[in-house]
């Protein structure tokens, strides 16, 4: 979101009031449409301030007609503005070069790791793993080695059945399928006694391998 914020501040925002009785539902709505609202501040129920992008606004009009709220722009704000203010003035300019250049510089650094997969396995400790092997939030995307990180993870833990990593945006997807349990293997070839599980009479004996320890008529219990 810090990144967002920064863009919007180049490309220009705007303070607006919204006034009315369901501002609960103008924000939901944005917030699904995925429009961002920050800095949000109550003025009694009915009464809200907050940011907004100025290439945002126009799609709120009809959630605001939707909702019946009433929206107006208190204050226009961001560099396009301060610009047009002092557009005599070069130094504005310099200073939008270098804001730009911070914000492709942030863009090449990783800043969130997501894990996703259907699984039991602990988060913290998977997050610590990838740390360790070179994977941590704030390095060079092009100095992480993804091959190197997941033959690593998979060499160390026998509870990974498959681990992908996607690089999207300044986020590392790390998506990670969790082994099946192995099997109790059983030795055929070591002795054994065989326990029923229901009660019963014996009618019938057929020994291939092994001593009979009970005999025809005898009566087996459960155990």
């Amino acid at each position: 979101m810090f990144v967002k914020i920064i863009m919007y501040y180049l490309l220009g925002y705007a303070t607006i009031s919204v006034e009315g009785y369901f501002i609960e539902r103008f924000i939901n709505i944005c917030i699904s449409k995925n429009i961002l609202l920050w800095n949000m501040k109550r003025k009694k129920s009915s009464f809200l301030f907050t940011n907004i992008a100025i290439k945002d606004f126009k799609k709120i009009r009809q959630i605001a007609k939707t909702t019946k709220c009433h929206v107006k722009i208190e204050k226009k704000r961001g560099f396009p503005f301060v610009l047009n203010k002092y557009k005599k003035r070069k130094m504005f300019i310099g200073l939008l070069l270098v804001m730009i250049a911070i914000i492709i510089g942030l863009s090449n650094f990783v800043w969130n790791i997501e894990l996703i997969g259907d699984n039991n396995l602990s988060k913290e400790e998977l997050l610590k793993q990838l740390n360790q092997y070179g994977l941590k939030v704030g390095i060079l995307k092009n100095t992480v080695d993804t091959k190197e990180v997941i033959n690593s993870i998979r060499l160390h833990r026998d509870d990974i059945a498959w681990i992908g990593i996607k690089m999207v945006g300044t986020n590392a997807i790390v998506e990670v399928v969790e082994a099946d349990k192995k099997p109790e293997i059983i030795n055929e070839s070591e002795y054994c006694n065989i326990v029923s599980n229901k009660e019963g009479i014996i009618t019938k004996i057929n020994v291939q391998n092994g001593t009979a320890l009970v005999k025809v008529g005898d009566i087996v219990t459960k155990r």
